[in-house]
């Protein structure tokens, strides 16, 4: 959620900035400043009713001592008068706060200043590449065709089970999974990130807290228990970010224990809603699948920086895994809702001959924090501030696990293991058993 008085302090700074996602996104602003303007005009309008009223009643309570009944008489029949008036004009303020909580959660966050102006992901900028893509004397194949071919990936058991856009990692597949998710999680905790383990199932305010809710209700799933007359909805979660930056929501650290690093390893589960026909192919576009998410909490000031660290160490895995891949930044058009600035890692993959993306990175600043009313003191007579949250994929793991099989396949269809992975998987080759 947007500061909503620093908008109004310079409308026209942040109509600009809004209007660079998207030009409807600077008509959208208008139409929140409208509402805000009204519910402002009423909210003075209540008060000042609510103040006379209370002023009435202490004159009524002076002209009855001075014993002046005329006087008590008329001051009583204003009351009266605003009795009846207030309870509507009360009930209509209520509605237009929560018209403008609603519209205020439709906003996206205002862009940095220095995000490049884009429509969308073609005005994307290179920011630096890793390793060059090896060249292969042979057709490479895609990662389907290996894993199936290995034992390792089973789509028509996935089906069978659970219809399309699933997969069924196993035997060698299962156990590569699991290694990438232990290598990811030993990496990011040397790296000072506290491991956590997460419910997969969230209430919707927490959902609403990182910008899900109300946004992006057709991608997420849900479960509703009904009990009596009782029915409870709590949602699966579509990133473990969703879980991490709630463990702070209603809460006021203490400067001293900023930032806060933290990573998880969880299944996430999306529908991907308007994304049929696309990678229809593989593990890239699943319904259900597994990543590594790595998580800050910073002060304000410092959160820029602590992106620069969190894309670091986001692509510090791929160069310890000698996988190909470069980092881009996302142009104004292409960000996340919830994001004011985002960098992308994006893994060379033969088979297509392109990048594809394997971890996101964004500086939410004060936009999520908003929503979940998360804030730290700096001492301990210091008002509280919002906090800064940032998020990114640490990453990816059954991405990984695909540019893996697809970096490291060899003319004899087996799979070579990057040596980092050996000490883990217990041997350095992936074959036909």
């Amino acid at each position: 959620m947007n500061d909503l008085a620093s908008i109004r302090r310079d409308p026209a700074k942040a109509r600009a900035a809004l209007a660079k996602r998207q030009p409807r996104w600077g008509e959208a602003l208008d139409s929140l400043l409208k509402l805000d303007e009204d519910y402002r005009a009423l909210l003075k309008k209540v008060e000042d009713m609510r103040a006379r009223r209370n002023s009435l009643s202490q004159e009524i309570g002076k002209a009855k001592a001075a014993k002046d009944a005329e006087k008590a008489v008329a001051l009583m029949e204003e009351v009266g008068k605003l009795k009846v008036e207030m309870p509507g004009q009360e009930k209509t303020l209520a509605l237009r706060e929560m018209r403008l909580r609603d519209v205020s959660l439709d906003l996206p966050n205002l862009p940095h200043e220095s995000v490049p102006v884009g429509k969308d992901e073609n005005d994307n900028p290179v920011v630096h590449c890793g390793r060059a893509p090896a060249k292969f004397d042979f057709k490479p194949l895609d990662h389907q065709t290996i894993g199936e071919k290995l034992g390792m990936l089973d789509f028509v058991a996935a089906a069978k089970l659970s219809g399309s856009r699933f997969a069924l990692w196993k035997g060698p597949g299962a156990r590569l999974i699991r290694v990438l998710g232990s290598f990811l999680l030993d990496r990011h905790a040397k790296s000072g990130y506290l491991e956590v383990a997460p419910p997969y199932l969230v209430r919707p305010e927490v959902m609403e807290g990182t910008g899900q809710l109300p946004k992006f209700e057709s991608d997420m799933y849900k479960t509703m228990n009904i009990e009596g007359d009782k029915t409870t909805t709590m949602y699966l979660i579509s990133t473990s970010e969703i879980s991490l930056t709630n463990m702070v929501r209603e809460e006021i650290l203490s400067a001293e224990k900023l930032p806060l690093k933290m990573a998880a390893f969880t299944p996430c589960f999306r529908q991907e809603a308007g994304s049929y026909g696309k990678d229809v192919r593989g593990v890239m576009r699943n319904h259900q699948f597994d990543k590594v998410e790595l998580v800050w909490i910073t002060k304000p000031e410092d959160s820029l920086s602590s992106l620069g660290q969190l894309v670091r160490d986001a692509e510090g895995v791929l160069e310890e895994l000698d996988l190909p891949h470069r980092v881009i930044q996302l142009c104004t058009g292409d960000m996340g809702f919830s994001a004011r600035k985002t960098y992308d890692l994006e893994v060379w993959m033969p088979s297509e001959s392109k990048y594809r993306e394997i971890s996101s990175c964004s500086d939410c600043s004060d936009f999520q924090a908003r929503r979940m009313n998360a804030r730290f003191r700096r001492d301990a007579k210091g008002a509280p501030e919002f906090v800064h949250t940032l998020n990114g994929s640490g990453v990816a793991v059954g991405r990984l696990a695909a540019a893996i099989l697809e970096n490291f396949q060899q003319a004899d269809g087996s799979v070579l293991l990057p040596k980092t992975l050996v000490s883990y998987f217990g041997t350095e080759r992936i074959a036909v058993s």
